[in-house]
């Protein structure tokens, strides 16, 4: 790739800026204090090495090196580390900054606990889980974007791409291998999956996920060494909800963790790791010359495409982004001449130059649609403008603000009737007056409606399940009309007397409307009520209207008295004989006893039996434990008495026949006894492992039926207790509402056996706050997906057999 070709797709405005290096030190107890000194800016690392005696007097070896980073961070917690390397990065990510952070260094000298940290501990996270958390909090301190977050996770594994979100159910194998393209915008990997975040937790999940996948491997100067580079990559896209959806901004934040560079001689690896260990240095030497050769700026070409890593990583070495490399060293005398080199590719990486920019971005489709409109527009505008060919000179531009919000004020003027007419002066004009006259039509409706939402209740006619509650309450005849209403029209108030025959208008009742309309009118600045098909009643905390219109108050109350004295018809709907509900409900540890006696009975039942055949399978399994350490005991003390056997027979003196030794009889049944005892030992290790799957499985079955339960018992007590009586003929089959649709809060009265309950005091009492809950959600539930597939393969496996 040529040097004039890398950054041709870039904004204009972008300014060059250099790498920021930073250098962590390893913490240990045998620091080489005389090898490795620190500047007192805390910037700059000197390296001294004392001159080999074996090669004589005349020796021009180099003895002293300085390197100026932009930070050594020497005993440093993870939380400053993040602030000090990371936390701007990401920051300017949120901007349209692409941004990318390397942990680059010696095998075993911290990268991944740098980047990934303990998954185990909240305080020991790394860069990757903290850069998660910022996205997220940023997000919500930004209402005025709609910002949407996507993860992937690419491992280089001996010069292969693989996907380690592969896994997931819902992705399933890849028929197309994981490849490397270019295109116009950059370097794009085919294949890889790309998962939508919307909260925390998930990313989280995902994170773990892609962990537990991860290749590493033991040698002697790491136990759990990364054998593959990985790149976890968040890409954000930010769409503005106040200006135009035709611009938008996107970012990436590449996330680096590289294997260690190692010595064979000193680590001494072989087969597999051996292979894996080649792999590994030969790409990091070709990172390195690439970083040579971005390095140095007469050079042309940038051997990017020498290995996959450095192809992965084009657009970030010397692209368009904010880099940061973390060098991680030892403090180890032993490990001096690697610090060495890794100090060198950090002064090397410090020389490299990027160009940042903000990634804004349009939608092609939406531009073409406004254009095309515009050019509508502006035809429409030229055929009036030569029609009236003597007006003065017409303004082709766009409204603004100023001008919208001045025929806003003459639409108002003109209906109020203090403008007498509107000057037309162009199309644009005639379609803005248009649209206000929309815009003030639509306020008022929304002012009247609000005035009578705080008199009356409103009911749509098509809301068959609120129709038919009114129906039951003996507020809306069989006919779909409100009592009250004998005509059909308009909206009617209260009960009606029995006096009151259909067909027959009363005068009473038609001078009531018209006052309450007249009512409506003073409220709603003169606007008539919207054709909208919605009916009124009253509403029972509201029976009694505004006080300003005395005769209504005096009508309404009349229709309220006699409406209690008078009878209803006789064929108005009979309610149903129902159990009286209480005034209060009860408290929901006494409610659930009444609900797993009646309606949760069958569920109860099933729920008590998979508890009973788990503790059952439990007490099995405590039993077989015992007997396994009793039988562990035995074998103890029979290789004891066959020890002290033997020494006696050696004291003794051995004899024997034939080339075979000869033992007493009591030997020999020590001997019989033990082999017999580890027959049994194994015999009944491998029950207690098939209790074990037994009991996760059965542990699985009545967590369902927990579940299960209690949102049953959720439904059932809100029906019972929440939801309004004349309501509850909705909730009957075949209606419109379904048992469940009513929201409530999550029942938590069961008594949980001790794993539930410590999940819940983990949630509440986590001594690192509550911003760790999402982190350890994340993680227990990764541990629990695995150890069911595990369970679920393990059974499977014992089917077969």
């Amino acid at each position: 790739m040529w040097r004039k070709n890398i950054n041709k797709h870039f904004s204009k405005m972008s300014t060059r800026k250099k790498v920021h290096a930073f250098v962590r030190v390893k913490p240990t107890d045998d620091f080489a204090h005389e090898m490795i000194r620190y500047g007192d800016d805390n910037k700059t690392i000197d390296i001294h090495l004392k001159k080999d005696t074996r090669r004589g007097v005349v020796n021009n070896q180099q003895t002293d090196w300085s390197f100026k980073l932009d930070g050594v961070l020497h005993n440093a917690s993870q939380d400053l580390v993040y602030e000090t390397v990371a936390k701007e990065v990401v920051s300017q990510a949120l901007d349209g900054y692409n941004g990318t952070i390397m942990c680059y260094g010696q095998t075993g000298a911290g990268k991944t606990y740098t980047m990934t940290g303990a998954t185990g501990s909240y305080k020991q996270r790394g860069i990757l889980p903290r850069a998660l958390q910022q996205v997220f909090r940023m997000i919500e301190e930004r209402p005025t974007h709609t910002i949407t977050v996507r993860v992937s996770y690419l491992e280089i594994y001996n010069e292969s791409l693989f996907d380690l979100l592969s896994t997931l159910p819902y992705v399933g194998p890849s028929v197309t291998p994981v490849t490397i393209v270019e295109n116009p915008h950059g370097v794009s990997i085919k294949g890889l999956s790309v998962h939508l975040t919307n909260q925390e937790e998930d990313a989280f999940s995902l994170l773990f996920e892609g962990e537990t996948n991860r290749i590493i491997a033991s040698h002697t100067m790491n136990k759990n060494s990364s054998r593959s580079h990985c790149i976890f990559t968040i890409y954000v896209e930010a769409h503005s909800r106040t200006l135009s959806d035709e611009k938008y901004i996107t970012s990436k934040i590449n996330l680096v963790d590289l294997a260690g560079s190692e010595r064979l001689g000193k680590s001494g690896s072989e087969g597999r790791v051996l292979k894996e260990a080649t792999y590994i240095n030969k790409s990091l030497s070709f990172l390195e010359q690439a970083i040579i050769a971005l390095a140095d700026q007469k050079r042309d070409h940038i051997p990017f495409r020498q290995c996959k890593l450095t192809h992965a990583l084009k657009d970030s070495l010397g692209g368009n982004c904010n880099m940061v490399l973390v060098t991680n060293i030892y403090g180890d005398a032993a490990q001096v001449e690697e610090t060495l080199s890794s100090l060198r590719f950090a002064s090397r990486m410090k020389l490299v130059t990027t160009e940042p920019a903000i990634n804004e971005k349009h939608d092609a489709e939406r531009m073409v649609k406004n254009l095309e409109k515009e050019l509508a527009l502006l035809k429409q505008e030229l055929a009036i403008h030569d029609s009236l060919a003597n007006r003065s000179l017409v303004n082709y531009d766009p409204m603004d603000e100023n001008q919208i919000a001045e025929i806003h004020s003459q639409v108002r003027r003109y209906l109020e009737g203090t403008l007498d007419e509107i000057d037309i002066i162009n199309l644009r004009q005639i379609q803005e007056v248009f649209n206000q006259f929309r815009v003030v039509l639509s306020q008022q409706e929304q002012e009247v409606e609000s005035a009578l939402r705080r008199k009356y209740t409103l009911i749509d006619k098509n809301d068959f399940a609120t129709i038919s509650a009114v129906q039951k309450a003996g507020l809306m005849d069989a006919d779909g009309h409100l009592v009250g209403e004998p005509d059909g029209q308009g909206f009617g108030i209260g009960v009606a007397p029995f006096s009151a025959k259909p067909g027959k208008k009363s005068k009473s009742r038609k001078a009531l409307k018209e006052q309450l309309s007249s009512l409506a009118r003073k409220e709603g600045a003169g606007s008539p009520v919207s054709g909208k098909d919605v009916d009124l009643s009253l509403s029972k905390t509201q029976l009694t209207p505004s006080s300003k219109d005395g005769d209504v108050k005096d009508m309404l109350l009349r229709d309220r008295e006699t409406s209690n004295i008078e009878t209803l018809p006789s064929d108005s709907p009979k309610e149903e004989t129902r159990p009286l509900r209480p005034s209060t409900p009860p408290s929901k540890p006494v409610a659930f006893e009444d609900f797993k006696n009646e309606r949760g009975s069958e569920i109860n039942r099933i729920f008590k039996e998979n508890k009973a055949i788990l503790n059952k399978r439990r007490k099995r399994a405590s039993e077989t434990t015992q007997r396994i350490n009793a039988i562990m005991r035995e074998i103890i003390a029979t290789k004891e008495a066959l020890n002290v056997q033997k020494s006696l027979r050696e004291k003794q003196g051995e004899y024997e026949k034939q080339g075979l030794i000869i033992i007493d009889e009591e030997e020999f049944l020590l001997i019989l006894k033990l082999q017999d005892l580890k027959k049994q030992y194994r015999t009944e290790y491998q029950c207690l492992c098939d209790l074990r799957a037994e009991i996760q499985y059965c542990q699985h079955l009545v967590d369902q039926c927990r579940h299960r339960l209690l949102t049953e018992f959720d439904i059932w007590y809100n029906e019972s207790f929440f939801i309004p009586e004349d309501m509850q003929v909705a909730l009957k089959p075949g209606s419109s509402i379904r048992p469940g649709m009513v929201p409530v809060s999550r029942i938590v009265s069961l008594g949980e056996d001790d794993q539930d309950k410590f999940s819940q005091l983990q949630q509440t009492m986590l001594p690192e706050g509550p911003d760790s809950i999402s982190f350890y959600n994340a993680k227990v539930k990764t541990e629990q997906k695995h150890n069911y597939l595990k369970c679920m393969m393990g059974l499977q496996q014992a089917h077969r057999k």
